[in-house]
């Protein structure tokens, strides 16, 4: 048996806004929800967004964290990002790779 990678975590102190932020906002597609909080993203790695209930939790919220995605038109989509009041960390540049953007979630 070979492990493979299943999802990814985020803590968050507020779901509600942080659901509001990834789904309404960037438009990833919820795929499951519950008290645990709610899970994006319909093939693996999902995405997993909980409630930070425990202090060790607590203690993840705001840490960096870097989760990449791949977009299509992505100058555009930084424009409608910005026009939905997304916190950029770094705007649209061109990197050896292609262009990249940095925005932050509610919880930095």
């Amino acid at each position: 048996m070979t492990p493979t990678l299943h999802s990814f975590a985020i803590f968050v102190h507020d779901i509600a806004r942080a659901r509001k932020f990834y789904v309404d906002t960037l438009g990833l597609p919820v795929v499951a929800s519950g008290s645990f909080g709610f899970q994006l993203l319909e093939s693996s790695p999902h995405l997993s967004v909980h409630p930070a209930e425990h202090p060790d939790a607590k203690a993840m919220v705001g840490r960096h964290t870097g989760i990449t995605f791949e977009v299509d038109q992505l100058l555009e989509f930084c424009s409608v990002l910005g026009e939905r009041g997304v916190k950029f960390i770094a705007e649209p540049t061109q990197q050896g790779f292609g262009v990249m953007a940095l925005v932050s979630d509610p919880d930095g």
